[in-house]
């Protein structure tokens, strides 16, 4: 008698995703909250160091005097913290996204996009009155005055390109694409912070300043990019 064969085994279905871990979330949130309270801490210190004149001040007036040389390409980078080039950047990216969404059928498609216009009207609420408050002057190659902390011009940048990027990061499928967009999106912020300190337009710290400022704020696109991509990779796909 010959030795029973198995039974050919069918097809199997498809392996469906496998879902990340229920606290994952929890932990990225904790990680995020954990370093907005660091920016948050640093920023208080450097702006007290500011309104008390402290001894901080004296080593950023010397870095600066160290990275000062005006020349053509630092004022061509520290153009691009211009409203008139960040701002139209971040709406045009704004108006695609919504676009996806909207013909995908993706959930509350609207909220991103409208969350990234509201994070850019804060940055004058915000930065304008924190330059009048601590007054602090400008380098020697600017003209007198007391509105040069922190930053805005780096606040805008940071802001505008950090939200297109974290807009468009969920729709990118391939990690290459996505590490490349977070790559130009660094860049971009360094070019425009480099910028204004090589050009004199702004001591080094109120560009870190403006950076401390800027992580929390973007916080809830960043947290809302980390929900997309695990409601995604639950989705089953063809």
């Amino acid at each position: 008698m010959s030795p029973t064969r198995p039974a050919p085994q069918s097809e199997s279905a498809p392996t469906p995703p496998v879902a990340e871990r229920p606290g994952s979330l929890r932990l990225s949130l904790r990680v995020f909250l954990l370093l907005c309270g660091l920016s948050v801490l640093l920023f208080a210190l450097i702006t007290w160091q500011v309104l008390a004149d402290g001894p901080l001040l004296g080593v950023d007036e010397r870095v600066s005097h160290a990275l000062v040389h005006p020349d053509r390409w630092s004022e061509l980078l520290a153009d691009l913290g211009n409203g008139q080039i960040a701002v139209p950047l971040l709406a045009l990216v704004a108006v695609y996204v919504s676009w996806r969404g909207h013909t995908d059928g993706a959930g509350r498609w609207w909220l991103p996009p409208l969350a990234a216009c509201v994070l850019m009207a804060l940055v004058p609420a915000i930065i304008v009155p924190l330059k009048e408050w601590t007054g602090r002057h400008g380098t020697p190659v600017m003209p007198p005055g007391g509105d040069y902390y922190p930053s805005g011009h780096t606040a805008t940048a940071a802001i505008a390109y950090g939200s297109a990027t974290l807009l468009l990061l969920p729709w990118l499928r391939s990690a290459l694409a996505r590490l490349a967009l977070l790559t130009l999106c660094a860049v971009l912020v360094l070019g425009v912070s480099f910028g204004l300190v090589r050009r004199g337009y702004h001591w080094p710290l109120d560009v870190v300043a403006s950076w401390l400022l800027c992580g929390p704020l973007l916080l809830p696109l960043g947290l809302s990019y980390r929900s997309r991509r695990q409601s995604s990779s639950r989705t089953p796909r063809c």
